[in-house]
């Protein structure tokens, strides 16, 4: 194989920007012509994640860089919409499951009739209202209420209201505002759903399993509803459990894989078996527990309930 001086080339040899994507015209105006551009793709210099958009490789694959390279492409009446709107206001478990592991397409949308077509955005048609969007870092993003409709109607049902739940926390609008949201979509896609899920949501809710895992709790009918957080006061200061019964002194605690790894195992019972000391009942959950074919969580919370009552009773 024959070598080429580019075989002796990292990134930060060439002679372009460093910290942010450029389009084709810079590339070829700073690399001297077109096919030194296409050579430096080809060695593993430069990447191209869209066309007409050129970056370093060795900038990371986040969804920064992808709205930076979407803002040198996008038509100006592209409008960024559903989980990426809800990242850009502040929401940032709003983001797919798994997101952490593969970046994420950015969700962009044109208006009714025309779609965006390119390597780095999810893209259709929308109809908004002007109420309906803000601009964000000179982006156009919808707004958050409009946000959490959309992701409340579109998304699946578990999803939906861990986003509703996301979006109510960062407190851009009230409950209120929520609760009257989906009168105007009548007849939309996902409409039912979003009615449903809407007057569940509940801001208090600080990650998306503790979110499915009470929607789980509210699926059993004829369970009394949990408090999210509930405050208990310990030798320890404070301390809140995901979803509880304080007159039953129940608790159901979700152990997501992030936080509730094999390290934090020490701590979590430790917390855990004072309180089981002074009377409750906690029964933690997985995510084996919580979703998939094999979930048990109904059965187990039916239980825990159970139990906390023949108790108080005795």
């Amino acid at each position: 194989m024959t070598l080429t001086y580019l075989d002796w080339l990292t990134p930060l040899d060439l002679p372009v920007p460093q910290d942010r994507p450029f389009t084709t015209a810079e590339a070829v105006r700073l690399l001297r012509n077109p096919d030194a551009v296409r050579a430096a793709v080809r060695g593993g210099l430069l990447v191209s994640p869209v066309r007409g958009v050129y970056h370093v490789a060795t900038l990371d694959d986040d969804l920064s860089l992808r709205l930076d390279c979407l803002r040198l492409v996008v038509p100006r009446d592209a409008v960024i919409c559903d989980r990426t709107a809800g990242w850009l206001h502040g929401a940032p478990r709003i983001l797919a499951p798994g997101s952490h592991l593969v970046v994420p397409a950015v969700d962009a949308y044109l208006p009714l009739g025309r779609r965006l077509r390119n390597g780095l955005a999810e893209s259709g048609s929308r109809g908004l209202r002007a109420e309906d969007v803000v601009t964000i870092g000179g982006l156009t993003v919808t707004t958050p209420l409009r946000t959490a409709c959309d992701l409340g109607r579109l998304l699946h049902r578990d999803q939906a209201i861990a986003a509703l739940d996301s979006m109510l926390r960062i407190e851009e609008f009230s409950r209120e505002d929520l609760l009257r949201a989906p009168r105007r979509f009548p007849r939309y896609r996902g409409v039912v759903q979003l009615r449903e899920l809407v007057p569940l949501a509940d801001g208090r809710s600080q990650s998306p399993g503790e979110s499915v895992l009470r929607l789980r709790w509210i699926d059993c009918g004829d369970l009394p509803r949990p408090v999210p957080q509930w405050e208990v006061v310990t030798p320890w200061g404070s301390r809140f459990l995901d979803l509880a019964l304080p007159e039953l002194k129940y608790a159901g605690e979700y152990d997501g894989e992030e936080f509730h790894g094999p390290d934090q195992e020490e701590h979590d019972e430790e917390r855990r078996g004072w309180l089981r000391e002074g009377g409750w009942i906690i029964d933690v959950f997985r995510k084996e527990h919580v979703y998939g074919p094999q979930q048990d969580a109904e059965v187990r919370l039916r239980g825990g309930v159970a139990e906390a009552l023949t108790r108080r009773r005795a």
